[in-house]
């Protein structure tokens, strides 16, 4: 009798720690948000070191550098960094930088389904 409620316990705090680690794992995907900026990039040269520096940035986990319509487009943790932080790594390298807004990230968004 001790044996079959000694397993039943185990098995309870099994499934309860399994699903607490899941809600743990959902909660960290609410965590993430997205920023478009407007850079002053000119050429593939401007992309590329944008890109290889964001992609180093702390929290940064996505990232889409337009250089036809000279954007930014950044995923991030919001615990792990800013909005701001963000603009000021892009900025440490000489570009001008403004928030694009919200009108032009809807139109932008649309042209990613489109292709």
């Amino acid at each position: 009798m001790k044996t079959k409620l000694m397993t039943f316990l185990m098995l309870m705090m099994w499934a309860f720690s399994f699903s607490a680690s899941a809600k743990s794992v959902t909660e960290h995907k609410k965590e993430k948000s997205e920023v478009t900026f407007l850079v002053s990039m000119k050429c593939e040269k401007c992309q590329k070191r944008i890109e290889n520096t964001l992609s180093f940035e702390k929290g940064v986990t996505g990232l889409d550098v337009n250089l036809p319509k000279k954007t930014v487009t950044i995923e991030y943790s919001d615990g792990k960094t800013s909005p701001e932080k963000l603009k000021e790594a892009i900025q440490k390298l000489g570009y001008t930088v403004a928030p694009l807004p919200a009108a032009s990230k809807a139109n932008s968004r649309q042209d990613k389904k489109e292709n």
